[in-house]
């Protein structure tokens, strides 16, 4: 979808910032992320962020890897999520920073206080929010509105495109340049995919 979103000349860097949001994801969820949003989990006692299991220390049974690797998957949609508004806009290395960041401590945070059974949002503990805690159906909440908002937050300071509403000095254009799509056919394919 990104891919036919933009201009030919970046579908090569868009492509690769989304493989790099998988496995950057990967390290920043193993490392971290998942001990943020799981670890040390227990309902009688809420915390900010988990306290254990990092670098997946104490799981070892295929049951729990499977667990960890479905929660890894959330962990990377959400980082894709912002690969299309930074599009044409972020430079690599500031890329793999934020989605190291976002996966290995945004998104666990978030995570660990809605889905985790000792976080302050979550309907799982013995002392709900507001009496009933809030309940996330299939990552809705907190796959989507972290990386929306997110999102929001690299537009803002990113600006728009170079080009597009100002020219190479800084001065306003009188209309903005029209950046057609690269490929309406990735648009519809990325689209029926999603």
């Amino acid at each position: 979808l990104c891919a036919g979103s933009i201009r030919a000349k970046n579908v090569k860097n868009i492509m690769l910032k989304n493989i790099l949001d998988a496995c950057g994801g990967a390290v920043g969820f193993w490392t971290i992320g998942y001990a943020f949003a799981y670890g040390g989990a227990d309902a009688s006692k809420i915390t900010f962020i988990g306290n254990s299991d990092f670098v997946l220390a104490n799981i070892h049974d295929g049951a729990n890897l499977i667990g960890w690797f479905f929660q890894f998957a959330f962990a990377a949609t959400a980082a894709t999520i912002v690969a299309g508004t930074v599009a044409e806009r972020c430079k690599f290395e500031a890329y793999i920073a934020y989605s190291l960041m976002l996966t290995g401590f945004v998104y666990p945070v978030v995570v660990h206080a809605i889905w985790s059974s000792s976080g302050f949002l979550s309907a799982f503990t013995d002392d709900k929010f507001l009496g009933s805690g809030m309940i996330d159906f299939a990552g809705s909440g907190v796959v989507h509105m972290t990386g929306g908002i997110t999102a929001l937050v690299a537009a803002k300071i990113l600006g728009p495109r170079i080009g597009r509403f100002y020219d190479a000095d800084g001065n306003e254009l009188p209309e903005p340049v029209d950046f057609p799509p690269h490929s309406v056919a990735l648009q519809v394919l990325g689209t029926f995919i999603l």
